[in-house]
């Protein structure tokens, strides 16, 4: 998907609907200027263009009112079209506003007797930025055609198109319904990679907190479970959705595509199941952060209580024997038998020194016998 030089927040495209009036079109600064794409087919007729202009895209679709029509719209950047777009087609304008204002949550709405608005978020994980991106996915769909609307010229649609290219199964042949269908179908499929990656990324990041701990470990962790919740908080919504594309009228989805939605449906599932599962992990991987640095420190402190349990005695001789106290007074001249005699002692430097060392022996091998060594 096409990288956005300012990336828009939720919080800003809130700032900018204030005091709008309900149905009004707010076009980003950012928006990419539209581009045309058309596909028109039916069992025995294909035909695909990238149009210059709104205008020849409109006598390409009205030409042909016999055919099924993809009209395939991406990029935002011309308010006029938009609004013409909206009464060529009988469009509502709150759904407009939604299409524009693309931070939305999956959902569908009816707003005829068989025309529905959907709304679906396209997922890719930066393998780079290690983040998230998704783009919306609008979607209108009428007697023979379905109108897509995207802010990104790039999808995850290809699959779809080639499909459509050469005739591949059942689309060509199915109702207009079949292919909004198809789109949702694949928008869902390239979840299951995007799932995949963020769950390799936690086995890279359990491996390396197990290597070294560190304060930047536990931001990577803090980011990874933010753009977990981001991805549920996606998902909950496109089940939802599809749970109420099931409970939808036979007029409006036919009973004979709701097995494919069901499938649909089972999918969302599935990946609430997993996005669960790596929520979990990355919560773990918390524990197991402040483990590691809990058991870190522990070994710190263990070297810290071993070289501070061979130095205490140490300190106690010396201090002991730093007293100076004299043998002899030195106004009398008097010896005084018990200040210390040893100090006088012609070897006595070399003997303390000795005792001093077999002090430190006795002790190392104490602590390991004791086992202190095993884990260094």
């Amino acid at each position: 998907m096409a990288k956005r030089k300012h990336r828009r927040t939720r919080s800003k495209i809130l700032e900018r609907k204030a005091g709008i009036k309900p149905g009004s079109l707010f076009i980003p600064f950012e928006a990419f200027a539209p581009r045309f794409f058309l596909m028109s087919f039916s069992e025995d007729f294909y035909e695909e263009l990238e149009l210059k202009t709104y205008k020849e895209l409109l006598q390409r679709v009205t030409s042909r009112p016999d055919a099924r029509h993809w009209i395939d719209i991406r990029g935002y950047g011309d308010q006029t079209m938009l609004e013409q777009l909206a009464l060529d087609f009988n469009l509502h304008p709150l759904q407009m506003e939604d299409v524009v204002n693309d931070y939305q949550r999956p959902k569908v709405e009816q707003f005829d007797k068989n025309r529905l608005f959907m709304i679906s978020r396209m997922l890719r994980w930066s393998s780079e930025n290690k983040t998230l991106e998704d783009v919306q996915l609008s979607l209108f769909t009428g007697p023979n055609y379905v109108i897509s609307l995207q802010s990104d010229y790039e999808d995850c649609l290809d699959p779809l198109r080639e499909r459509i290219r050469i005739g591949k199964g059942v689309i060509r042949k199915r109702p207009t319904m079949y292919m909004a269908y198809a789109m949702m179908d694949v928008v869902l499929d390239y979840y299951f990679p995007v799932v995949a990656d963020m769950g390799d990324y936690i086995e890279d990041i359990e491996q390396q907190v197990l290597l070294q701990s560190s304060r930047d470990n536990l931001t990577i962790i803090l980011d990874l479970k933010s753009e977990l919740v981001k991805l549920r908080r996606i998902a909950w919504p496109e089940r939802d959705k599809m749970t109420e594309l099931l409970r939808m009228d036979e007029d409006v989805i036919p009973e004979s595509l709701k097995a494919y939605f069901r499938d649909a449906y089972d999918h969302t599932i599935q990946l609430i199941d997993l996005i669960d599962n790596h929520k979990e992990m990355a919560s773990s991987l918390v524990d197991l952060h402040m483990s590691t640095v809990s058991n870190r420190m522990n070994e710190i402190m263990k070297v810290l209580t071993i070289i501070s349990s061979i130095f205490i005695p140490l300190s106690f001789i010396v201090g002991l024997y730093g007293m100076n106290f004299s043998r002899e007074d030195p106004e009398t001249g008097r010896v005084l038998p018990y200040n210390m005699p040893e100090l006088y002692e012609p070897y006595a430097y070399p003997i303390l020194i000795s005792l001093m060392a077999t002090l430190i022996i006795f002790q190392l091998y104490f602590f390991y016998r004791k086992g202190w060594f095993r884990s260094f």
